[in-house]
């Protein structure tokens, strides 16, 4: 059985550690605290890390955690774990993981007995989840659609009969395009397109499927997209 966040053994720890999507202010004093202590953060792109680190003072080693060469990095990051080293796991903005690179280190730690410690915070899903206006109750996060127009389509289709509401992230170069093939594929589901959020241009698109789609063919997107779409049956 595995040990919990209850008992520190002598082995290090792995820290999920969630960062602002957005505002400064939402990173939050455990998080800084857990940042400052450990042996060295990993960063999905160090250059975002450090504007944050620099912000805080905070002048723990920092090392890239690229979604291309991590497999190669494995072995050797759960020793350093094994050895004693607290390393705090970060990605670029709100909770790693969570359609970031992390997920494998996090099974490989926990597989070799690793303690592995949440630091909650900031998530852009669940942001706009809570804002959206549908039902939270029941939810699935999906992540980001494939970027091929087929894929994307038998994506969509594959989910036509998810009676939750849907959670999706989306870049704005293609959320015209996923927008088109959620509607052709799903029909006139209620949409809400969060973008920007916890920033000064924070902005939530609010209708049906066609009438988002609308609001953003006369408009051109910028910002990172959450979908949020409402379950089959409504």
């Amino acid at each position: 059985m595995g040990r919990g966040d209850g008992g520190v053994g002598p082995a290090g720890t792995l820290y999920i550690v969630s960062t602002p999507i957005g505002h400064p202010d939402d990173l939050s004093p455990r998080a800084l605290q857990t940042l400052r202590d450990a042996t060295v953060i990993l960063a999905e792109d160090t250059r975002v890390t450090r504007r944050l680190l620099e912000q805080h003072g905070i002048e723990t080693p920092l090392e890239a955690y690229r979604q291309n060469r991590r497999a190669a990095r494995l072995p050797a990051l759960v020793e350093r774990l094994r050895a004693g080293e607290r390393i705090a796991l970060v990605s670029d903005a709100g909770t790693p993981v969570l359609s970031d690179p992390g997920g494998d280190l996090v099974a490989r730690a926990v597989a070799a007995g690793v303690r592995v410690v949440p630091v909650p915070g900031a998530s852009a899903a669940l942001a706009a989840l809570v804002a959206s206006g549908l039902p939270a109750t029941r939810f699935a996060f999906d992540g980001f659609p494939p970027r091929g127009e087929s894929e994307r389509r038998a994506f969509f289709a594959s989910l036509r009969d998810e009676r939750r509401t849907l959670l999706l992230y989306e870049s704005p170069r293609r959320l015209r395009a996923t927008l088109r093939a959620l509607r052709d594929t799903l029909g006139e589901r209620r949409v809400v397109v969060a973008r920007e959020l916890t920033r000064p241009g924070e902005e939530f698109v609010r209708g049906t499927a066609s009438e988002v789609l609308a609001h953003f063919m006369a408009r051109t997107p910028d910002g990172e997209c959450v979908l949020v779409v409402e379950g089959a049956g409504g």
